[in-house]
């Protein structure tokens, strides 16, 4: 399966590249220039360089850091694979290798990452000064961005499996906030990345967050745990995602502890019927900034500003295309296979925050909830 499904991203890549005049195109996945495509291609998790030609009967070359990680997990998949010491870990050598053993005329376009460096760019123009090197946002890179959007039965059956686990960890989580098992936001943090692992995750999609009521404030805490106290009244935020083979979830839970007053009960009501009418309106054809305005005005209604975009695709990264927010760049319409959040929220610098993120899935039936993430009311 995970053959086919490589040979099919890559014609739809080679045709792209044959519209656009594009006779190679690199891929990087290193520290500092993270990309996910190549895992996403070839099912390699590692550091790794992707040379995929336009020319069909050209097979892409994949050039692993780790060659024996590759042969276990990209054995399947469509490439050849050729150790990165055999080009002293040099991705200019590499690139020159490349062109020289595909046989590429020179003048030919070569695209590669638009996060390349400036300097980094100069020396790929430097290994092949006969070829032109094109470096650009909305080229290849961007594609497979648009490509990842639509996720194919296989990974939506993925996502479902991850999802379960994700639920499960929901609900034995509420199970021990409820006993009041955790005494940090800490235990919480730790508690999360333990049931990720031995329920068969890679672990956690990114930093769990965990925020009490003197933190919540903040759409993002900073640090993202802390040895504060967790399960005091007010409002707490929990955001996590698990990651199960390369993709991951990401559901926000708001524990409301009483006694609360009435500016946070209101807090609650409002995300509320803001997560609810967001998930009334999802439906494919729908542009996502129409579906953001509407959860805007219905905060700006009750005098309320939400800081933070409405939700976002997921995948191999947190944070995807498509992008479901209210400015008004975004052009991006609801379509069958995207998988994505919604997480409205509000937060007050005295009061604590309350959000609500649960993932989402597209399918020929409608809008399908994957995850059960929910506000957490505990009585005083």
């Amino acid at each position: 399966m995970t053959e086919l499904r490589f040979s099919k991203q890559h014609d739809n890549l080679t045709n792209y590249m044959a519209s656009e005049g594009i006779r190679l195109a690199l891929f990087q996945d290193f520290e500092g220039m993270r990309d996910p495509t190549i895992r996403w291609m070839t099912r390699h998790p590692g550091d790794a360089l992707l040379f995929v030609p336009s020319n069909i009967i050209d097979i892409p070359i994949l050039i692993p850091w780790d060659v024996n990680m590759a042969q276990q997990y990209a054995k399947d998949s469509y490439c050849h694979i050729v150790p990165y010491t055999d080009f002293e870990r040099n991705p200019y050598k590499a690139i020159k290798a490349v062109v020289e053993n595909l046989n590429i005329p020179a003048g030919s376009r070569i695209e590669i990452p638009p996060t390349t460096s400036y300097p980094s760019f100069l020396r790929f123009v430097d290994a092949l000064p006969d070829h032109d090197i094109i470096c650009r946002e909305d080229g290849i890179h961007f594609y497979t961005q648009q490509m990842r959007a639509i996720k194919d039965p296989e990974e939506i059956e993925i996502y479902r499996e991850a999802s379960r686990i994700t639920n499960d960890v929901i609900a034995e989580l509420e199970k021990q906030i409820r006993r009041g098992a955790f005494a940090t936001e800490v235990d919480v943090a730790l508690f999360i990345e333990r049931e990720a692992r031995i329920r068969g995750c890679e672990g956690t999609g990114f930093e769990t967050l965990v925020a009490g009521p003197k933190r919540s404030f903040g759409i993002h805490a900073f640090p993202t745990f802390t040895g504060e106290a967790f399960g005091t009244p007010g409002l707490s935020i929990i955001d996590f995602g698990l990651k199960y083979r390369g993709y991951t979830t990401d559901v926000t839970l708001t524990v409301a502890k009483g006694p609360l007053n009435r500016t946070q009960e209101r807090m609650l009501t409002l995300v509320e019927k803001a997560y609810n009418l967001a998930v009334s309106m999802a439906k494919e054809g729908l542009a996502t900034r129409e579906l953001a305005l509407a959860v805007d005005a219905h905060f700006e209604k009750a005098k309320k500003k939400m800081p933070h975009a409405l939700g976002h695709g997921i995948g191999m990264e947190a944070h995807e295309a498509p992008a479901i927010r209210s400015r008004s760049d975004n052009e991006w319409i609801l379509q069958q296979g995207m998988v994505f959040t919604l997480e409205p929220g509000l937060y007050d610098p005295v009061h604590g925050g309350c959000r609500l993120e649960n993932d989402f899935v597209l399918t020929e039936q409608g809008l399908e909830q994957l995850t059960k993430a929910q506000i957490i009311r505990i009585p005083e």
